[in-house]
């Protein structure tokens, strides 16, 4: 009898058996699921980079090369990352459609999706800035005035003081910022489309890229006010000043005349 309860189980022996097999599964499925999960990604991204390069080889080849080394009609496009190619091709300024001292922006020929495809393609080729997710680019809880001050100091020289845009040299210019996606301006300034210089993180943070998003959207937007009266094209208050003087002191000269004319005149009479 004692041999008997000697090998008897105790009562949470059951308990702790479960538990190891609980602790064993979890631990099956720690090791195997991240796994599977990376594969999966892995494989989705291979067919994205082999569809692209069909995209390419159709849309982009013969202008960038067969390898996107580029040829005397088109730059490489080793490095310049896929961030580059939503910028280009998402504005429809690529394909280009002629040669000129600058692409412009056109209707947009691919979908999203195949946007995707090429990006990924042309990434594949060498590391560049990387197309940035929603929460980089949202104005959402960003800081206007700043944005402000560092559009003015980094960016209204060529695109004016509210992003109307200008002419440049040589038959460039810079484009007009209203309506534009947001996503569009933070991959323009990453990697400085044609005569922009481009702005890294290292350079200007994405926090200050938000804050200058936010401040082209509210200066663009309906309901901005403009006490200045007539803006002249955003140019700034020396322009206005300008106007002001030219046309007003003209308008002076004249109504002195007309007044001095009338009273000539009206002595002789």
């Amino acid at each position: 009898m004692k041999k008997l309860s000697a090998r008897r189980r105790h009562p949470l022996a059951a308990v702790v058996v479960l538990l190891l097999a609980l602790a064993a599964t979890g631990g099956l499925y720690a090791a195997f699921a991240p796994a599977g999960t990376a594969k999966a990604d892995e494989t989705a991204q291979s067919l994205a980079i082999e569809e692209g390069k069909k995209l390419y080889s159709v849309g982009c080849a013969s202008c960038h090369g067969t390898g996107g080394q580029g040829t005397s009609d088109g730059p490489s496009l080793v490095g310049v990352g896929s961030a580059a190619v939503d910028f280009q091709v998402g504005t429809g300024r690529m394909p280009a459609q002629q040669p000129g001292a600058q692409v412009p922006k056109k209707k947009v020929i691919y979908s999203q999706a195949e946007i995707d495809q090429l990006a990924a393609y042309v990434a594949s080729l060498g590391a560049g800035p990387v197309t940035p997710k929603e929460g980089q680019y949202s104005p959402e809880g960003a800081d206007i005035a700043k944005g402000g001050e560092l559009f003015r100091s980094n960016c209204a020289q060529c695109h004016n003081f509210t992003g109307e845009g200008g002419a440049l040299t040589y038959g460039k210019y810079a484009p007009n910022l209203e309506g534009v996606d947001p996503k569009h301006l933070y991959e323009a300034m990453q990697t400085g489309p044609q005569n922009m210089p481009s702005f890294p993180d290292t350079t200007m943070p994405e926090k200050q890229k938000k804050d200058i998003i936010a401040y082209v959207q509210a200066v663009n937007s309906d309901k901005a006010d403009n006490p200045g009266g007539l803006k002249l094209g955003g140019l700034g208050p020396v322009s206005e000043g300008l106007f002001a003087w030219v046309f007003g002191l003209g308008a002076l000269i004249a109504v002195a005349i007309w007044v001095a004319a009338h009273t000539a005149k009206a002595k002789k009479s």
